[in-house]
């Protein structure tokens, strides 16, 4: 007769087969297979991820009517013979984007913890309508500084609600596409946004630029409709002790074929295996233990995009402007700018469905530092010829379009796939956060480096931002792990067991043993 300590060790191995076999699986499905099985899923992401969009929008709408005529005539002064916007002043308004990352992301993460994905979303969509308004009706540059400050606070929470949802809502062989998939949403803002101010920089009215800021209202109007039928993450609702209804998340996620319950299980054991690793949920816990690695990479690969130049892009038709182009050159530049960025972030997701978000980041980013160099050469040409303004540009192009092939989209995949389950709203937040502070930097001193009555630097940024590169891949080389094919079980176990960076892509992990141990 067997006792029921004679089968509690049975059920135990059977539970490991069986967790081990699930896990087995989700490593197994292709992309296709995975976006057969998770149509609903990619939709939801994609759908939530349109926040970010309003947020690249807006400090590019701002970048770029610093270079609009009527703009300048209305919030600037008169400097021999033309309307400028003053260093100072485009220091501040382009401010409150960064600054709403820093407050915005840090602060999103209660609400996030507390209501959920799906109503902190609808919370900032709504305060993101009542806010556009300011910026609408500004007509002084004081009213509309304070517009961009409370705006940003607001805009800087979608970028911690996008890639937590997509990281939550998907299997492995989709996270890299849809965490990425920020990028693209990113480059969508940019690009609109230069789209829009191109079109409206010919008027001679304040529609152009209040023409820019009322279309923020066209996303509020898309959005609004389906947050209702969002369905909440199953990691959360897990985490909070509701099962049934995680459950009946995943179901509104993926297909029949899906097997829900063995889903849940893999999300419970790695949940269960974080709390043994002393996984906390606390802004401390992102410091704690080997969290603090995690949140070391997630803030490094974030903060690397800004320190290898990605902020001249707010600042690109003004760039191209003071590289020496005619003002609708200019803007015909940015607009090109932001498609080569669109089209490459698109293509990029080849590139992670074949390399690793290592490789992919430091390869790219050794590009970057290159390409940067060339640029700060090309403007030290003594008698500066009449080409390198055109040649630049092209450079610049080209740089971007490499940026939006490696460190722009793999910056959100590692984010996602780096920091544990249970602090991953929170690590994103602080990463972001980080980010900004950093972008906050960039924001004072790019006005003034790029400014003709300031430094004038104009081609010779290629310097500094290949320098600081050159910082940024060292740091890289060294700290990035290989995160491509792994659960976030798997993920848990590497970093608990300290495995260095270049030794994860090889490393073997037998989940089956390590459940049965623990």
């Amino acid at each position: 007769m067997v006792t029921r300590d004679d089968e509690a060790p049975s059920k135990a191995g059977d539970a490991s087969v069986a967790l081990a076999e699930a896990i087995q699986h989700e490593h197994d499905l292709t992309f296709w297979e995975a976006a057969k099985l998770y149509p609903k899923a990619v939709g939801w992401s994609a759908f939530v991820s349109i926040g970010v969009i309003m947020l690249a929008f807006d400090p590019q709408i701002i970048g770029n009517m610093f270079a609009m005529p009527q703009f300048q005539k209305d919030f600037g002064f008169e400097l021999d013979g033309e309307y400028v916007i003053s260093a100072s002043w485009q220091t501040g308004l382009s401010l409150g984007n960064p600054i709403g990352q820093v407050v915005g992301a840090l602060f999103s993460a209660y609400p996030l913890e507390l209501f959920g994905r799906k109503w902190t979303f609808f919370g900032c969509i709504l305060l993101t309508a009542c806010l556009v308004f300011i910026q609408f009706f500004a007509r002084s540059i004081e009213v509309l500084l304070v517009g961009e400050l409370l705006g940003g606070l607001v805009l800087g929470c979608y970028v911690v609600i996008g890639p937590t949802y997509a990281s939550e809502v998907c299997p492995m062989a989709l996270r890299g596409f849809l965490t990425s998939y920020t990028n693209l949403c990113f480059v969508t803002g940019q690009l609109l946004g230069n789209g829009v101010t191109a079109g409206t920089a010919t008027l001679d009215t304040h529609w152009a630029y209040s023409i820019p800021f009322a279309l923020q209202w066209f996303w509020v109007l898309v959005i609004i409709p389906g947050i209702f039928f969002i369905p909440e993450s199953p990691w959360w609702l897990l985490r909070k002790g509701r099962t049934e209804e995680a459950r009946d998340a995943l179901r509104r996620l993926s297909s029949e074929k899906v097997d829900v319950d063995a889903t849940l299980a893999v999300i419970a054991e790695t949940d269960r295996l974080e709390l043994e690793m002393e996984a906390g949920n606390t802004y401390m816990d992102t410091i704690k233990g080997v969290n603090l690695r995690r949140t070391e990479i997630s803030t490094g690969v974030y903060t690397t995009q800004v320190l290898s130049g990605i902020y001249l892009i707010n600042y690109g038709t003004y760039f191209f402007q003071q590289a020496g182009l005619e003002t609708q050159n200019a803007f015909y530049m940015g607009i090109g700018f932001l498609a080569v960025g669109w089209v490459c972030t698109v293509l990029s997701w080849f590139l992670i469905a074949r390399f690793g978000r290592r490789r992919i980041f430091n390869v790219g980013l050794f590009v970057l530092i290159i390409l940067m160099f060339i640029i700060g050469i090309l403007d030290s040409i003594p008698g500066r010829p009449s080409g390198v303004a055109w040649a630049e540009s092209s450079l610049m192009l080209i740089w971007n379009g490499i940026y939006d092939l490696s460190i722009g989209p793999i910056t959100f995949v590692i984010l996602g796939e780096c920091s544990a389950t249970r602090v991953r709203s929170k690590t994103i937040a602080v990463a972001t956060a980080a980010q900004a502070v950093v972008g906050i930097a960039m924001t004072v001193a790019i006005p003034y480096m790029i400014n003709p009555a300031e430094a004038n630097m104009q081609g010779k940024l290629g310097y500094f931002f290949g320098g600081l590169g050159v910082f940024c891949l060292i740091w890289a080389y060294f700290r990035i792990p290989e995160t491509k094919g792994r659960t976030y079980e798997e993920l848990d176990i590497l970093f608990e067991r300290k495995i260095p960076a270049r030794k994860f892509k090889g490393y073997q992990v037998d989940i089956a043993a390590v459940t049965a141990d623990t």
